[in-house]
């Protein structure tokens, strides 16, 4: 048991019913934060699981966590209700929603349930405002630009040591603002994200996913949340999975008035900004990789490059980054990490 451990274990403790609170791993995610279990014993001898959130202060500001938590979780949100807090040594005790990942417990046969139901949740998060005491930062210009260049910093360059000439560079300037004005010119809503399959918890005896890591939530493109759901970095739908979906989505979204767009508009918008999104999570796990030593993280980005080489095919303007991505890139990745999995083939 480290000292971290240790300290959240003596907090934990001062609380009735945790006297004798053991705090028992459960898995920790691609920031610093951690997180345990442990067990509130009632007077009747029945025992209640809660997690603690081990957020260490010098890594992890928790007061966006905590200000969207309980705005969220007070307009009907399933994000976990918050215990007690101890933000100098960067304690979170919150509500259990259990084990259960979305990305474990889909099946071929559930997901059109599991998917609508997160897409019901999402619609109401979207259309939620930022909370009194936080206004949620937009997701602007600088922000969509910092987010692309994770790629060619973190994948390109230092993971699979290509050197960018003129030439490549600008064609990813290029690429990059195209994908940029088409995110700024999309309605803004509120966006968790990261609104994805481990990032949703199946609870029993409810439809309502438990909606976790959401402390970086903004102000931005109605669609940025339907692509990190829909086109998930850890599972791939085929397009006749996926279309309808997205579908059910763009109206409701449209019935709630949080935009007018029409069918291949709103195709359009979300397949643009997949390829933002999916240009940042490849650096990310690049980064994650060669900064955290978490190698696991390297098994997603050929699923996650191919996205992008499947959404640029079907952009004219794109079709030179295509190629490069398709002929030069896409290679290497699959030298130095794995081959792309198909898109229509699911682990299910």
């Amino acid at each position: 048991m480290d000292t971290r451990q240790q300290s959240l274990t003596r907090w934990v403790r001062q609380f009735s019913g945790f006297e004798h609170a053991e705090a028992e791993p459960v898995s920790g995610d691609a920031s610093f934060r951690r997180y345990f279990r442990v067990w509130r014993r009632q007077q009747d001898g029945e025992q209640t699981p809660f997690i603690v959130m081990d957020a260490p202060p010098e890594h992890e500001d928790c007061t966006p966590f905590l200000a969207i938590a309980r705005h969220w979780h007070g307009h009907g949100v399933a994000v976990p209700a918050i215990e007690a807090e101890e933000l100098d040594q960067g304690f979170l005790l919150l509500e259990d929603f259990g084990d259960q990942l979305m990305l474990a417990g889909l099946t071929q046969d559930n997901a059109d349930v599991l998917y609508r139901e997160a897409l019901e949740e999402l619609v109401a998060i979207q259309q939620l405002p930022s909370p009194p005491d936080y206004p949620l930062p937009p997701y602007d210009a600088a922000l969509l630009d910092r987010e692309m260049a994770l790629f060619p910093d973190w994948l390109l360059e230092r993971h699979l040591g290509m050197a960018l000439d003129n030439g490549a560079r600008c064609l990813l300037d290029t690429t990059f603002a195209f994908l940029r004005e088409s995110a700024l010119a999309q309605p803004e809503v509120t966006v968790h994200r990261d609104y994805h399959s481990r990032n949703l918890l199946i609870r029993p005896g409810t439809g309502q996913p438990g909606v976790i890591d959401f402390q970086d939530a903004v102000r931005g493109p109605v669609t940025y949340d339907a692509v990190s759901l829909l086109k998930d970095c850890y599972v791939s739908w085929p397009e006749e999975r996926l279309s309808p979906w997205l579908e059910i989505f763009r109206q409701a979204t449209l019935e709630k008035g949080l935009h007018h767009a029409d069918p291949d508009t709103f195709r359009q918008w979300f397949e643009l900004m997949g390829m933002q999104r999916h240009l940042k999570a490849a650096g990310i796990f690049a980064r994650l990789a060669i900064r955290d030593g978490k190698q696991g993280y390297l098994g997603d980005i050929p699923r996650t490059v191919n996205y992008l080489i499947r959404a640029s095919a079907r952009q004219p303007a794109l079709r030179h980054f295509h190629d490069w991505l398709a002929d030069t890139v896409m290679p290497l990745i699959e030298e130095k990490i794995g081959p792309a999995p198909a898109l229509e083939d699911t682990p299910l």
